[in-house]
């Protein structure tokens, strides 16, 4: 076979994969749109979408297990390692959607939405709600983990609307990550695991806290979380997609 017929069969390759995942972007619009029918939603979505619900699922069981340490026993910190053991399974399933929806041909935009809401739970919000918990609890402790938060939403947000202009490669994935990607905020729940194992918590937080009793009251760790958040909405890093 001439390479110039390899290269023809593999252009026939390529366009059919993509009529296939653009009939079956039409298909899951239909079903989202449908004003009739039981269980559509449910119909609409596909093995990823399901596989990237389990990512939520993760970081919203982190969330609550946050919340319940804050309502018990301080010294009890069974609910601190589950709220940080749920966010790496967060990103099993995370990484996990992707190849999926590659392997069955059938990603789309709904699962972008979702893979982008379930991110913000599992690595926005939930690793925030464990240094609440940990006893970053100052008006200041708030106001930067809420820059952290917003940071990864403006992120994501950012990624949906231009991921179409980066480079591809030949699957179609994206050559590289404009910012960091927010699942690197498992760097700041490693951090904050090893804090609980050390008992480094509430008020035996790292580097303590600045200007107690006034209303600068600030614990200058959380200065790596506005650093982090500062880093994903960076817009000339480019880091490259393994």
């Amino acid at each position: 076979m001439s390479k110039r017929t390899s290269a023809g069969n593999g252009a026939v390759s390529k366009q059919a994969g993509e009529v296939a995942t653009e009939l079956s972007h039409d298909r899951q619009k239909d079903l989202l749109s449908s004003a009739t029918g039981h269980f559509s939603l449910v119909r609409a979505l596909h093995m990823a979408d399901y596989i990237t619900e389990m990512n939520g699922f993760c970081g919203v069981m982190s969330v609550f297990s946050s919340l319940r340490y804050c309502l018990g026993d301080p010294t009890d910190k069974h609910n601190l390692y589950l709220a940080l053991a749920f966010l790496p399974f967060g990103l099993f399933f995370d990484f996990m959607d992707g190849r999926v929806a590659r392997w069955r041909k059938k990603s789309s935009m709904m699962g972008q939405e979702l893979d982008s809401l379930a991110d913000l739970i599992s690595f926005g919000l939930a690793p925030a709600c464990v240094a609440f918990s940990l006893g970053l609890r100052t008006t200041l402790d708030h106001v930067f983990l809420a820059f952290f938060v917003l940071c990864g939403l403006t992120r994501l947000a950012r990624f949906n609307v231009t991921v179409a202009n980066i480079p591809h490669d030949a699957s179609g994935k994206s050559n590289y990550f404009e910012g960091t990607p927010i699942p690197t905020t498992l760097g700041l729940d490693a951090m904050m695991a090893y804090w609980v194992s050390q008992d480094w918590i509430l008020d035996q937080v790292p580097f303590g806290v600045w200007f107690q009793g006034t209303a600068f009251e600030v614990h200058p760790i959380v200065a790596l979380f506005v650093v982090h958040g500062s880093l994903m909405i960076s817009k000339t890093l480019h880091v490259p997609k393994p």
